[in-house]
């Protein structure tokens, strides 16, 4: 009897230990600072803008999942208009964006440079629970910082321009502030 009591309490111990491993790991995505061995994240320009949400997706599983919960597919400037927002169709998968429309109405280079695949990792716990209720068609002003996240071999570099396009030209989005200026209902 007391041996299985004991191995039980170590197996319990060992899950315990597990769970806190996991959750530190996740500090960032919950808003919270870095505290697992060779995690970090580096400022490399301060960042906000209104922003219409073309979709967003939700990631729990990919290497980056324990820094940004959450990609946003967004609009801006002509784009967030929502008569054109509105006929914008986004796929998001593997932290990759595509989107498309029958009929672009500016040429296609400035209409590359007004939708972008944000990666959001957010800056506290308040955040993080609010960057989660975004729908598609709300009009957010989001306040933050690009930066640089670093975790063992993963180096993590936000884009610090709008005019790229492809692989590395997401940004990597710090939220420390998310403002509603139109919600969709529903």
């Amino acid at each position: 009897m007391i041996k299985r009591i004991l191995l039980s309490t170590v197996m319990a111990g060992v899950l315990l230990n597990v769970g806190v491993q996991a959750s530190t790991e996740y500090n960032i995505a919950k808003g919270l600072a870095p505290v697992a061995k060779g995690q970090s994240i580096s400022t490399l320009k301060d960042f906000q803008g209104d922003f219409r949400i073309l979709g967003s997706k939700t990631y729990q599983t990919d290497e980056q999942a324990k820094f940004s919960p959450i990609d946003y597919a967004v609009s801006w400037g002509l784009f967030a208009e929502p008569e054109i927002a509105r006929t914008i169709s986004v796929n998001q998968y593997d932290r990759f964006l595509n989107w498309k429309m029958a009929k672009v109405p500016v040429p296609q280079k400035q209409a590359m440079m007004m939708v972008s695949n944000m990666h959001i990792i957010p800056a506290n716990p308040k955040i993080a629970k609010q960057i989660t209720q975004v729908k598609r068609g709300d009009l957010v002003r989001l306040q933050g910082d690009l930066v640089e996240v670093k975790d063992k071999d993963l180096v993590w570099t936000s884009s610090l321009t709008p005019t790229d396009t492809g692989d590395g030209a997401c940004e990597v989005f710090r939220v420390s502030s998310i403002q509603w200026i139109e919600k969709v209902k529903g």
